[in-house]
């Protein structure tokens, strides 16, 4: 198999549990064929179609489809604009799928000035979906090590451009998604406290990490992951992103694995990382998220959202809407009824 493009339906489906809850995914990519894995609108909406009552998703930049030419700056526009013809495109040929409802797209956040011309142009390019922006500040320090090393410099979040960039963002109302590695939770905290007032987004749970010199290490990291991961919960404007941590650059193992995982391994092995989040932050500021397709590449959609539900079970009824698709809804702006 390769590893590249898992083809799970070689396998035993799973039987889908809680059908009828609706969920919001907050938390995909596209990729023409030029990604990590070729993803696009047939396969999004096979995964979403594939049993969960998954109603929208928010999709999240990848650098994919940026402009080849122009101004640096303004070329992870070009991202913006395919997106939301791949939305429109979407809806016009199935109108019963979930919708690509909002957009997170790429701005470099250190820009000063010429920040405000990106981010209206991506109001414009988003036709009503533009939602926020993430610039990311995960800092690989092996990436030789990784599938999916981050680049961004060493202290980004401590830059005092970068951080009066993510208050703009704030005063226009979008949110600032991040994504780091677990051992920069610390400094996550300091641009919170920086920009109280923009929402702030901590995609997959801060990546914990277990390879290169981070394997074999997980109960000690999961130590000090915990004790980050309460103190960045204590800034209010945080939310939490619950997924991501089947990225093979978590350590599982499942993506070179001959078949993948069922719900009940995921749960028995990563369960303790999502009700720690969910204690910390509490529903209302929790949103499960597929990360697809990157965590495609460990296991499948169905068997992912069932895994989730599993964890949730004692959960109330309220709880469960607000991590499925009432506090994306709301933090997204994607309405009340998000069909």
């Amino acid at each position: 198999m390769d590893v590249l493009t898992p083809r799970w339906s070689d396998f035993e489906a799973e039987p889908i549990l809680d059908p009828e809850l609706p969920i919001v995914d907050p938390h995909h990519h596209l990729w023409p064929g030029d990604g990590l894995v070729e993803y696009g609108l047939e396969q999004l909406r096979a995964d979403t179609g594939s049993g969960h009552d998954v109603r929208c998703t928010v999709f999240v930049e990848c650098h994919a489809a940026r402009r080849t030419d122009g101004p640096e700056h303004l070329r992870p526009v070009g991202e913006t604009a395919f997106v939301a013809s791949a939305a429109a495109e979407l809806e016009a040929a199935a109108p019963g799928a979930a919708r690509i409802a909002g957009i997170v797209a790429h701005a470099d956040l250190t820009l000063g000035p010429r920040l405000g011309e990106v981010l209206d142009a991506h109001e414009e390019a988003g036709a009503g979906r533009f939602r926020g922006i993430r610039h990311a500040g995960a800092h690989a320090v092996e990436p030789e090590k990784m599938m999916i090393p981050g680049r961004a410099p060493p202290g980004l979040y401590l830059d005092a451009t970068f951080q009066a960039g993510v208050r703009e963002l704030g005063v226009r109302g979008l949110t600032y998604d991040t994504w780091h590695y677990h051992y920069q939770n610390q400094e996550f905290v300091g641009l919170a406290r920086a920009a109280p007032d923009t929402v702030m987004v901590l995609d997959h749970l801060g990546t914990p990490l277990g390879v290169g010199r981070f394997a074999g290490r997980r109960d000690e990291i999961f130590a000090a992951w915990k004790r980050d991961i309460a103190e960045v919960a204590r800034c209010k404007n945080v939310v939490a992103k619950l997924g991501g941590l089947a990225m093979p650059d978590n350590g599982f193992g499942w993506h070179l694995s001959a078949r993948p995982p069922i719900s009940d391994q995921f749960v028995s092995v990563q369960a303790r990382y999502y009700r720690h989040a969910i204690e910390c932050f509490g529903p209302e500021r929790c949103m499960f998220e597929s990360n697809f397709p990157v965590d495609r590449l460990s296991l499948p959609y169905p068997v992912l959202w069932n895994a989730f539900k599993k964890i949730t079970a004692d959960f109330s009824a309220g709880e469960r809407t607000a991590m499925f698709s009432g506090t994306a809804s709301r933090v997204y702006r994607l309405g009340t009824d998000p069909r």
